[in-house]
C-alpha cells in the first residue's frame, strides 16, 4: 500500500511495520516513563513498552523524540541510537483565545467558581495528585481555601485503584469542596476553562513533552510546574517551578501565583519576541523527514 501511494517516508508511532520495510521510516518514542518510573508499570505493560522500542530500534529505525529529556533518556538505554535520535519538539495551535462568554460558559457548565487553578491531567498515578490534596490540606489549615478543578479520566489502566485512593484522600483532608473532580469533559471546554483559570497546574512525575504547558504556553496562561528537567526545558522563564516530592513547596507555589505574583521569572524572556512554535515544529519535522528521505536513496545508490 506504501509503494501504491508513492510513500516516501513512514512515520510510526505506537506501531511498528515491520524489520523488512524497505522504505525510510522514522519511529517517534514520546517518552521512556516505563523505565525511569517501571514500578509504576505490571511486569506485563512494561515488557510490551520496552520490546516495541527494542523492535524498532533493532529495526534501522530514525529516532525522533520531542524533549532534550527524552533523548538523553533514549541514548543513555539504548547506546546503540546514539547518532540516530533526532529532536522534534511538537507544537499545538489553537484558533484564538477564548473570550469572557465561552469561558464563563465552560466555567458554568462544570459549577466552578470565579478563581480557580486548572489542573487538566488524566487520574494515573505519576500525575501526583496525592501531592496536590496535601498541599490543599496545608492550605486550607493556613487559612487559604485555593480551588484546583482537575479533569481527566478517572482510571489508571496500570493501577486501576488509584482513582479510588485519590477520592479516599481527598475525603480524609477535608477538601472536597477545593478539589472538584470534573471527570472527562469536552475538548471544546478545555481552552475556556485554561484561559479562564489563575494557572495551569502541571505537578507530574514524569513526562515527555507536555501537551496542557504548551497549551498554556500559546493561551499565555501563567503555570505552576513540577521541577522536572523536561518541564524546565519546555517553560523555562514563563512558570514557577515546586519540588514534585514535597507538598509545602507545592503549597507555596500555588499560594503565590494565586495571590498574584506572576510566574514569568525574567523581564528579558517577556521582551524576547514570540516565536511561532507550530511553525518551528512543522519545519523541524519537515527537514527531518527530508533528511531521511535523502539519507535513504543514498544508502540506496551505494548499494547498488
Amino acid at each position: 500500500m506504501f509503494r501504491e501511494h508513492r510513500i516516501d517516508v513512514v512515520f510510526e508511532n505506537a506501531q511498528f511495520h515491520g524489520a523488512r520495510l524497505d522504505i525510510p521510516a522514522i519511529a517517534w518514542i514520546p517518552d521512556f516513563q516505563h523505565r525511569e518510573l517501571p514500578q509504576l508499570f505490571s511486569r506485563t505493560a512494561w515488557w510490551k513498552r520496552e520490546l516495541g522500542f527494542r523492535a524498532q530500534i533493532a529495526a534501522g529505525r530514525t529516532i525522533m523524540l520531542s524533549s532534550g529529556d527524552a533523548r538523553d533518556a533514549c541514548e543513555r538505554h539504548y547506546p546503540s541510537t546514539i547518532g540516530r535520535t533526532h529532536l522534534v519538539r511538537f507544537a499545538v495551535h489553537l484558533a484564538g483565545r477564548p473570550d469572557a462568554a465561552a469561558i464563563q460558559s465552560a466555567r458554568e457548565a462544570h459549577g466552578l467558581p470565579e478563581r480557580y487553578i486548572f489542573m487538566p491531567n488524566q487520574f494515573w498515578q505519576h500525575k501526583n495528585h496525592l501531592l496536590v490534596i496535601e498541599a490543599l490540606a496545608l492550605l486550607k489549615k493556613a487559612g487559604h481555601p485555593i480551588v484546583v478543578a482537575a479533569s481527566g479520566k478517572q482510571l489508571d489502566p496500570n493501577r486501576p485503584d488509584y482513582f479510588a485512593r485519590v477520592t479516599e484522600r481527598i475525603d480524609a483532608a477535608g477538601v472536597t469542596d477545593l478539589f472538584p473532580l470534573l471527570g472527562l469533559i469536552p475538548y471544546e471546554h478545555v481552552a475556556p476553562l485554561m484561559a479562564g483559570s489563575v494557572a495551569l497546574l502541571n505537578p507530574s512525575l514524569f513526562e515527555g513533552w507536555s501537551t496542557t504547558v504548551e497549551e498554556a504556553r500559546a493561551l499565555r496562561v501563567p503555570m505552576v510546574l513540577s521541577d522536572l528537567a523536561v518541564h524546565q526545558e519546555q517553560a523555562s522563564g514563563l512558570a514557577r517551578f515546586f519540588d514534585r516530592t514535597n507538598a509545602r513547596s507545592l503549597a507555596d507555589a500555588m499560594l503565590a501565583v494565586w495571590e498574584g505574583e506572576s510566574p514569568l521569572l525574567s523581564s528579558e524572556t517577556q521582551a524576547l519576541p514570540p516565536q511561532d512554535p507550530v511553525q518551528r515544529f512543522a519545519d523541524d519535522f519537515v527537514d527531518l523527514a527530508l533528511r531521511v528521505v535523502d539519507e535513504h536513496r543514498h544508502s540506496s545508490k551505494a548499494t547498488s
